[in-house]
């Protein structure tokens, strides 16, 4: 069985992924199986860095050689010594051109396999978002999840070029520097260096780590900041209806205030850290030329050996800084590298076994057959409940707020999985058979349709894949919508806006009855598809529904009683159980619970109507 997800984007760092295992799960994209050109690119970007390093390796010694030619000394191997002064510099100029073009070529060999690891994996956090279940989604805060994804893949990005083709090398020139200094002089030079080095990777990991925790508290109130602006901006209309906009501000300045201080923080360590390490190497700097200018005072060394000590020290002191501040990177590249591969471990709640089946509805017959249900153990929402739609037919439920209809539409979705009993399409449990096709065979009209901020033939066409513009018109024609869409100064190119707040409340759902229709599926879930409409707007796209729900099994679930006195069967829920079921005139001529609901909005609807006179 696979574990109940109950995390959100939000709490879901409670669970870490150690940075081994953040490893693993990214060097698969950087040596894939049966990607040969992506493992000969690697290959090659690390033969180009090897000899990059080399070089760098050798460049102080031409340094000391042409010193040594001008100051008349004649000591070091025979054939840098013939060079002479200006062959020694040209090769030291060559050496440092060759340096750089290797590092580039290097660059250009790599970019092609981490831009395609960085894609690969972008999209694999894009699918698995999607595929994680409703009740996540629920929970979730947009605005933070996003910025989950997008830090971890730069994460990932990162990772991959300093990582992977530096630090390796890295300390394969630290290494051989050491053993540069200890041959061509004597032991206590590398005791000084690798007391430098020791010393300056101690303080660099220790201040480190002081400030990962300080990222965390930046990570957590940028998430904080950017889910209260995403949350402020996609209710802009509320916000206007009650005037808030200074408390918005205040909020969304109240969560950048967090944000500040730990900034500052940062601020503050990150000087303490570069000094720290400044204090550190230019210690060690000190030290060895000390060395190297008695050496040359006391003739045991040249003019040439001391410029090259100094050499050496300088190219320890890049690699070294470059070590400080990519460990730095390293350590907050895992923090957003974590919480990423955290959402990646999380996994969905309803799932398919793997070898289910596709749906096949040759008839269309739903059958709930006993079905339990609980969002929470301890509090069940469907007791038992049963009914069957016949192939075709349409069925209604109604009931009071809080009674379970839109719960059946979630479950028939199949965004949860029954707690008991089962729902079944043609004699096929809902839990045996693929999701995708499943899926493919339902179509939903919502309460309030959400559209693409896209164009309104854009969304017209989301309902099938590939679908013409032919198609399109079809659609909108059969939905009553194409002569509206007609009138538009851009027809069918017409911006809707975020979430379609550019037009009505009727216009979107007309589009998406058009929608639905180009779907074009044998079985119908009306989920109250105009109880957040006019009365008058409601009545004009009953007829669009009804013609839609014809030929094909519908379930219809309804605030407004009116709207479903001609379905086959009316089904009346309460509290998650069936009171009652039949035929409108039956339910009325029974006077029990239906009755009382219908006497209620007549009452209603009346009291509502304008004056006669």
């Amino acid at each position: 069985m696979p574990r109940r997800l109950t995390k959100t984007a939000d709490n879901m760092s409670g669970r870490k992924v150690a940075p081994a295992g953040i490893l693993r799960q990214v060097m698969p994209y950087v040596w894939p199986e049966g990607h040969g050109w992506i493992k000969r690119r690697v290959v090659l970007a690390i033969l180009l860095l090897l000899a990059a390093k080399l070089i760098a390796i050798g460049t102080p010694l031409l340094y000391r050689a042409a010193v040594d030619s001008l100051a008349g000394e004649s000591e070091g191997p025979a054939v840098l010594l013939a060079l002479g002064a200006i062959g020694a510099t040209v090769a030291y100029g060559g050496a440092r051109v060759l340096n750089t073009g290797f590092q580039q070529l290097r660059d250009v060999a790599f970019a092609p396999v981490g831009q395609r690891s960085l894609r690969m994996l972008a999209l694999r956090t894009f699918r698995h978002i999607h595929q994680l279940s409703l009740r996540y989604h629920l929970g979730r805060k947009t605005g933070s999840l996003s910025r989950v994804m997008e830090r971890g893949v730069k994460a990932v990005d990162f990772l991959l070029r300093f990582v992977l083709l530096s630090i390796g090398p890295l300390l394969l020139e630290l290494l051989l520097t050491a053993g540069i200094l200890a041959w061509l002089f004597d032991l206590r030079y590398l005791a000084v260096v690798l007391g430098t080095v020791v010393l300056y990777v101690a303080f660099t990991f220790a201040v480190t780590e002081w400030r990962v925790r300080i990222r965390r508290e930046m990570n957590d109130q940028d998430q904080d900041a950017s889910q209260k602006a995403v949350d402020s901006l996609l209710n802009f209309e509320t916000v206007k209806y009650f005037g808030a906009e200074g408390r918005e501000a205040a909020r969304y300045d109240l969560a950048l205030q967090g944000y500040q201080r730990a900034a500052v923080k940062t601020a503050y360590t990150l000087g303490f850290l570069n000094f720290g390490q400044v204090l550190i190497m230019t210690g060690g700097l000190v030290a060895v030329m000390s060395m190297a200018a008695l050496g040359v005072q006391d003739g045991t060394l040249t003019v040439g050996d001391f410029v090259m000590v100094n050499a050496y020290m300088i190219q320890l002191i890049a690699p070294l800084g470059f070590l400080g501040s990519t460990y730095r990177d390293i350590r907050q590249a895992l923090i957003d590298m974590d919480e990423m591969f955290t959402l990646l471990g999380d996994t969905p709640e309803v799932t398919d076994r793997p070898d289910a089946p596709a749906l096949s509805v040759p008839r269309g017959e739903i059958t709930f057959d006993a079905v339990h249900f609980a969002y929470q153990p301890e509090r069940e929402i469907l007791h038992g409940v049963s009914f069957t739609v016949a192939p075709g037919g349409t069925l209604a439920l109604v009931g009071s707020t809080g009674s379970g209809k839109s719960t059946i539409g979630r479950l028939l979705f199949r965004f949860y999985d029954v707690t008991g009993g089962a729902i079944r399409i043609d004699g096929q449990d809902l839990r045996e058979v693929g999701q995708g096709s499943l899926h493919d065979a339902i179509g939903v009209v919502p309460q309030d349709t959400v559209l693409f901020n896209d164009t309104i033939g854009y969304n017209i066409a989301y309902g099938r894949d590939g679908a013409s513009r032919a198609d399109v018109e079809a659609a909108a024609k059969a939905a009553r919508v194409h002569d509206f869409i007609a009138s538009l100064p851009d027809g069918y190119d017409t911006q809707v806006g975020e979430r379609g707040l550019k037009l009505s409340g009727g216009e979107k759902q007309r589009v998406g009855i058009a929608r639905t229709l180009l779907k074009n599926p044998p079985i119908l879930l009306l989920d109250e598809a105009t109880s957040a409409l006019d009365t008058e707007t409601e009545r004009e796209i009953q007829s669009e529904l009804r013609a839609m729900a014809q030929g094909r099994s519908a379930i219809v679930i309804a605030h407004r009683l009116s709207t479903v006195a001609d379905a086959d069967e009316i089904v009346v829920l309460e509290q998650g159980r069936v009171v009652e079921r039949g035929h409108h005139e039956a339910l009325l001529a029974r006077e029990g619970r239906y009755a009382q609901l219908w006497q209620r909005q007549a009452a209603e609807e009346e009291a509502e109507a304008p004056d006669a006179d």
